[in-house]
């Protein structure tokens, strides 16, 4: 038997569409941005590079080339030096600027570091790293990039790294459409159990965690059949001659101001003046 069907899942040959946590969230934050990033040949313009995501990547980097380190040589010197050997200062406004932040980066990675020794498994070993997983359902396939996945005892853990200015909550772990399919495409990826799930929060030290079951597991799984039913959709109708602005309406918001595609969107333009690329750094 299908060791997905023996944990209570039903997968299945894929019949629908491949879809990613982001292309879903996209969808659903907006139809516009959505079409624009993912069907537009050729892709409209977009914006330049944003330095809390720069920072964010960086981190990421770090953080991945950290555990290809022998155990005895992670050291907070070690992980530091890591930002150091990753960093770009894309979007920064300065030279100042993106020096302020490649410190702040460098102490959070080096107080990761050194949180990972004096915690309970100081041998952290993990599984799959920047590690693709993928699930086929009876409806979609839904794959993704796990930032780190650990193994305690004979069950996985979900690790996804932030370095956002919001310092996540618990219920942000437990609402996380992307968290919930990273478990459930890891245990089918990978053979074994996957319910717990993690935010590291970077800057604060934070680690928020939240248990799924399977019933939780498998309402994120229909809600992303349901979302990629729609997309799906709207993207055969497109194709067919549907019309475009009807298919994939803007959805203007406050985001609008931060949007890649908003030079190619009035609704989006008149929803807010444009911000600045390091506007979303913590101050």
């Amino acid at each position: 038997m299908d060791g997905g069907a023996q944990l209570g899942f039903d997968f299945a040959t894929p019949r629908l569409v491949k879809v990613t946590p982001s292309r879903l969230a996209t969808w659903t934050d907006c139809p516009r941005r959505y079409r624009m990033t993912y069907l537009d040949r050729p892709p409209p313009p977009r914006g330049g590079a944003w330095a809390h995501h720069t920072l964010g990547a960086v981190v990421h980097l770090a953080l991945r080339a950290l555990f290809d380190v022998p155990v005895a040589e992670r050291t907070p010197r070690v992980a530091a030096a890591l930002v150091d050997r990753h960093w770009t200062s894309e979007g920064f406004r300065d030279a100042a600027q993106a020096a302020v932040y490649r410190g702040r980066a460098r102490d959070w990675v080096a107080d990761y570091t050194a949180g990972l020794a004096a915690g309970p498994d100081p041998v952290v070993a993990p599984v799959g790293l920047e590690q693709w997983v993928t699930v086929a359902t009876e409806r979609i396939v839904a794959e993704g990039r796990v930032d780190r996945i650990d193994r305690r005892g004979a069950e996985l853990v979900i690790v996804d790294y932030k370095t956002g200015r919001v310092v996540p909550t618990v219920e942000d772990t437990r609402a996380a459409p992307a968290l919930a399919l990273y478990a459930v495409a890891a245990e089918r990826t990978l053979h074994r159990p996957c319910t717990q799930v993690e935010l590291h929060h970077l800057p604060s030290g934070q680690v928020l965690t939240w248990q799924h079951d399977r019933a939780s597991l498998r309402e994120y799984v229909r809600q992303a059949e349901e979302t990629a039913g729609e997309l799906a959709a709207a993207t055969t109708a497109l194709a067919a001659g549907g019309d475009a602005e009807t298919l994939f309406p803007p959805r203007p918001a406050l985001r609008c101001s931060t949007c890649e595609v908003r030079r190619n969107c009035p609704e989006g333009r008149a929803a807010g003046p444009e911000r600045s690329s390091w506007a979303l750094l913590a101050p």
